[in-house]
């Protein structure tokens, strides 16, 4: 698959971490979050687990939607998380 995705990660203390990936395969990405090898944020809330992700075509759009989601509050994430869009107005 080309492309790239956007992806939140609820924590184990229950905080959520966004990221984004070029790589195609998602699972290796968080299992890499996992065995902590990127360390910073969630090498220290491990284990993580994948609550949402969505495909990009362009790595630029998915950062943009990064950081768009990144300044989102807990509950609007969540929102997001649980498909509740009337909520994300």
């Amino acid at each position: 698959m080309t492309g790239c995705w956007f992806y939140i990660l609820r924590c184990a203390d229950g905080s959520y971490y966004t990221g984004t990936s070029r790589s195609g395969d998602l699972e290796t990405r968080i299992s890499q979050h996992n065995q902590g090898l990127f360390g910073g944020y969630t090498a220290t809330r491990r284990p993580v687990e994948l609550v949402y992700s969505a495909h990009f075509e362009n790595i630029t759009d998915a950062i943009a939607y990064e950081r768009q989601v990144k300044g989102w509050s807990r509950a609007k994430k969540e929102a997001l998380i649980s498909g509740d869009f009337d909520t994300l107005q």
